[in-house]
């Protein structure tokens, strides 16, 4: 059966199951979504369960759009939204998308904007037909979410087309005959960066996450020229866990060559992914590295993408359901757990987990409906791999300060834009407001405002915690005063004139490069200054050379290569990294709900991958696997 069949069905079914006054003028799929185009918006409004029987009848997940035709005017529409919704919601802005019947309701408070149990959005929808939407207006003003919300609403009847046509894709049917579910290690096994996973049906070819390895001089890049990978445009989904690039930087580089399909991830890593494959291509560009691909292709993402929140379940081929879990390590990180055929199968994908709630979010999920098999990092899983607790931490980083500011010197954090510097800043505000250390200022160099930025405007994902403090309380520590935007060179170089004490976070985490090098050339000479590494070292990069004790590292000075002495106190503040470490992922599994029959270990160097894997496999009585990049295993 074809799916213009299955479609001529449907419509069948639906006029059945409905009286002659609602009047359905087309019926497509879009996505995984079953969509149903009305002139008569308002018999389903009134009528809450006309679309749950339909959706239990067609075993599809429905939502029902307005006919264009019956829309009420945007002006006036307009004026009727802002009548019902209270001025405490402070709405910013309000978006009307004709070709779906959808308005976007943009608001700084947006529980304020829904109302009671979406009492004040069906208010609208029965007022002015349109579909209202409510997302949240971040506090800090974030140039990346603007643009992303601009281009999807110019782009939205391509976005329709692109829609209509994964649809299709996705309700094509599964085959008959043999079954088999096998995974292909792409990169990022016994090793860490470039990560990438496919996972492998007689219907279906997945790919979970597609990253670069950002330190590597060669082989940056996953084997996705293999002959199993290609041509790209045989792919059926890209699923990425979170937005770091050694787990994303690589999918525009999809679309440069040939793949046209979905994007799946969480709203945050969509924003967040853009964010950084941004700067990627701008860095590569000013250093006259070659440049992987364009910012069109970027923009082709954000096109693609198709966004879940946590909890969320959809299909995304005619044999894989997705469903996306709490991972804990960055903002929107997922666990990805994909139920194959009709009960056949159940994989989790951990991604990079944290296994403990931390200052920014809930501890990692490990328990599901069914898995089977489990792919999970083994980043800090050697024998030795154990972190001290956040209150240790936070005391180590206190200590490291205060012994700084005595000597009147300066505190150099290089840090990652996302995760580990809102940590950090986390940490320092809180600090301050207790008075553990002087208020000094904490300035912010490179990407980490606009990541912070991002990080207001999705406070949902973030702990229990901290989610209390912002909306019962009103308040946000990421938007405390002692932070200071560097947004010049100008800013930067009186920063560095200024003989007062200050902390400063900055990229690139690795001193790989970015505006944290600039700090460092000017104050690694000076034994009062203080740089502390509170994230991961890569091998190879210059972080962790002067982790391991360097002396002197090379350092491009007017473009001269020279070597530069470093004299200036060097720390590592364990405790703040967004990675379990060996007791949290020997504690993941060994609570997992349920437990699974299989374990396979990779995103760690081979001794912490293959050590990790047999001491599981002895202690916990598992089949587990460490497998090489190019290996493939079956597991049905």
């Amino acid at each position: 059966m074809t799916v213009d069949d299955v479609l001529t069905e449907i419509r069948g079914k639906i006029r059945s199951s409905i009286s002659a006054s609602v009047d359905i003028s087309e019926v497509e799929f879009e996505g995984a979504l079953l969509v149903i185009y009305t002139k008569t918006p308002d018999k389903f409004a009134n009528n809450k369960d006309l679309v749950k029987n339909m959706a239990k009848t067609l075993q599809k997940r429905i939502v029902v759009r307005p006919d264009p035709s019956v829309l009420t005017d945007i002006e006036i529409a307009e004026k009727k939204i802002r009548q019902i919704i209270p001025k405490e919601a402070e709405i910013t802005n309000i978006y009307f998308q004709p070709d779906v019947g959808e308005v976007t309701i943009e608001a700084l408070k947006p529980g304020a904007a829904i109302g009671r149990e979406g009492q004040l959005l069906n208010e609208i929808r029965k007022k002015i037909n349109w579909a209202p939407s409510i997302v949240r207006a971040p506090p800090i003003q974030s140039k990346t979410v603007q643009e992303i919300r601009g281009y999807l609403r110019s782009m939205s009847d391509e976005r329709k087309d692109i829609l209509r046509k994964i649809g299709r894709k996705i309700h094509r049917g599964a085959s008959t005959g043999e079954k088999y579910i096998r995974m292909i290690a792409l990169g990022g096994f016994r090793e860490v960066g470039r990560s990438c996973t496919m996972l492998h049906t007689q219907d279906s070819k997945v790919l979970i996450d597609c990253g670069i390895d950002v330190s590597a001089e060669n082989n940056g890049s996953p084997y996705i020229h293999l002959p199993e990978v290609l041509p790209l445009e045989k792919i059926d989904a890209v699923v990425i866990t979170h937005a770091h690039l050694d787990h994303c930087g690589l999918v525009p580089i999809l679309y440069k060559y040939g793949y046209d399909g979905p994007i799946y991830c969480t709203p945050p890593t969509r924003d967040l992914m853009t964010l950084l494959q941004m700067d990627y291509i701008k860095v590569a560009a000013a250093d006259a590295k070659k440049v992987p691909y364009s910012s069109e292709n970027i923009r082709n993402v954000i096109k693609h993408c198709i966004v879940m929140g946590y909890g969320d379940t959809t299909d995304i081929t005619p044999d894989i359901r997705l469903t996306f879990h709490n991972a804990g390590h960055i903002l929107g990180s997922s666990i990805c757990h994909f139920h194959i055929g009709d009960g056949l199968y159940n994989i989790a994908f951990t991604g990079d987990i944290k296994f403990e709630r931390t200052w920014l979010f809930n501890p990692a999920i490990n328990h599901f409906p069914r898995a089977e098999a489990l792919v999970i990092e083994s980043t800090y899983g050697g024998h030795d791999d154990f972190q001290p607790s956040r209150k240790e931490a936070t005391d180590r980083l206190k200590d490291i300060i205060r012994t700084s500011m005595k000597k009147k010197g300066k505190v150099l954090v290089p840090v990652f834009a996302v995760g580990r510097s809102q940590e950090v800043m986390i940490v320092m505000e809180s600090l301050v407001k207790m008075k553990e250390i002087p208020e000094i200022p904490v300035y912010l160099d490179g990407m980490i405002w606009e990541a912070t930025a991002i990080h207001t405007a999705y406070p949902e994902y973030l702990n229990n915690k901290l989610r209390t403090q912002i909306f019962q309380q009103g308040d946000n520590p990421l938007l405390s005063e002692i932070f200071k935007r560097v947004d010049s060179g100008e800013m930067r170089e009186k920063i560095l004139a200024d003989k007062d004490p200050c902390v400063v976070l900055a990229t690139s985490g690795m001193m790989n490069g970015g505006p944290v090098m600039e700090y460092f050339k000017n104050w690694s000479g000076e034994d009062k200054n203080t740089l502390v590494f509170v994230g991961y070292q890569a091998e190879g990069t210059i972080g962790r050379r002067i982790q391991r004790g360097a002396k002197e590292v090379p350092m491009n000075v007017g473009g001269n290569i020279v070597s530069l002495p470093v004299e200036m106190n060097v720390e590592t503040c364990d405790g703040f990294s967004g990675h379990s470490d060996r007791r949290q992922l020997v504690g993941f599994i060994n609570n997992m709900s349920p437990r699974p029959e299989r374990v396979i270990f990779g995103h760690g160097e081979e001794s912490k991958c293959v050590d990790l894997s047999s001491t599981i496999h002895k202690r916990l009585n598992m089949n587990t696997a460490a497998p090489f990049n190019l290996e493939a295993l079956r597991f049905v």
